[in-house]
């Protein structure tokens, strides 16, 4: 199965560039970055990776580690269905918050959806426990912790120099 290079999705055909592929054109916009990032080393990536996974949590400002953790919500109103996966960079702190409201939101409100809503409250209840007891590892940065450092790195690269102010 072919993943997405921006986002990481599993998918069918999709958008081809230069050998890249992306599954919408959301995340076809974003090639021009990414063609970039393939030329960084990845000992720079590495390097930034472990300074932002070391550094404070960008919510509370608190100590680390810092990396990416996912939560997970579902919202339903009779045939009408709505789930999101969302990723945030924060501390396991932060993360955990993020990922019990999710829980309870989707407890709450995931259910009131028929078929969807029966059939997929369960699974984001199992994604958000599964998130809650399985954190990323504190000891190193996550692959998805690189990824977004080599993005950082590339928007960094291509974006013009700012004008000097007298």
């Amino acid at each position: 199965m072919a993943r997405c290079s921006a986002c990481g999705r599993i998918m069918l055909g999709g958008i081809r560039i230069d050998g890249y592929r992306y599954c919408t054109q959301r995340c076809r916009k974003s090639h021009a970055l990414i063609s970039v990032s393939d030329m960084i080393e990845p000992d720079v990536i590495n390097a930034f990776a472990t300074q932002i996974h070391s550094g404070p949590c960008p919510k509370c400002k608190g100590s680390g580690p810092v990396d990416i953790h996912k939560h997970y919500q579902i919202w339903s109103a009779l045939v009408m269905t709505r789930w999101s996966s969302r990723s945030q960079v924060s501390c396991r702190r932060c993360a955990l918050k993020s990922q019990a409201g999710g829980l309870v939101s989707t407890l709450l409100l995931g259910w009131w959806g028929f078929p969807w809503g029966l059939i997929f409250t369960p699974v984001q209840i199992c994604r958000n426990i599964t998130a809650m007891v399985r954190p990323p590892n504190p000891a190193a940065p996550s692959d998805s912790l690189k990824r977004l450092a080599k993005l950082q790195l590339a928007s960094r690269v291509s974006s013009p120099a700012s004008p000097r102010q007298p």
